[in-house]
């Protein structure tokens, strides 16, 4: 009695999309959805938690929640699976985890609040030569 083996065929799963490819995806549904005043910030060598952050602002919390919306969908249209999307439920602020990228959509309101440009860029900027007064 012989056996036979099964020849069982694979595929190697795609490459994960750079982060620049992905930040392409969300500025093209930021730009569907009318969203505003948006705003990227490289994080590399700041963090290991992402390479960009996009902060930006709805108009209400219906577009705040439908502007995050388009951003999980262009993303799964270039293969990326959102880690997770938090704040849903209130949409004053919504936080798509992409991975590499991280956006937050946010009311104008809440924005101002947490200030998270400021945050991130906190000393990116040469200090003002003091010498000069």
């Amino acid at each position: 009695m012989t056996t036979q083996a099964h020849v069982i065929k694979t595929q190697m799963p795609d490459p994960a999309p750079s982060p620049e490819a992905i930040l392409k995806q969300v500025h093209l549904a930021l730009e569907e959805m009318k969203a505003k005043d948006a705003v990227e910030i490289d994080v590399r060598g700041k963090t290991s938690i992402a390479d960009y952050l996009v902060v930006v602002s709805g108009t209400s919390t219906r577009h705040v929640k439908s502007v995050a919306d388009e951003v999980v969908k262009f993303a799964k249209k270039c293969g990326v699976m959102p880690l997770g999307v938090e704040g849903e439920r209130e949409a004053e602020w919504v936080l798509v985890d992409l991975g590499d990228v991280i956006v937050h959509v946010m009311l104008p309101r809440v924005r101002e609040f947490y200030a998270l440009e400021r945050l991130w860029t906190v000393g990116d900027q040469p200090p003002e030569d003091s010498a000069t007064v």
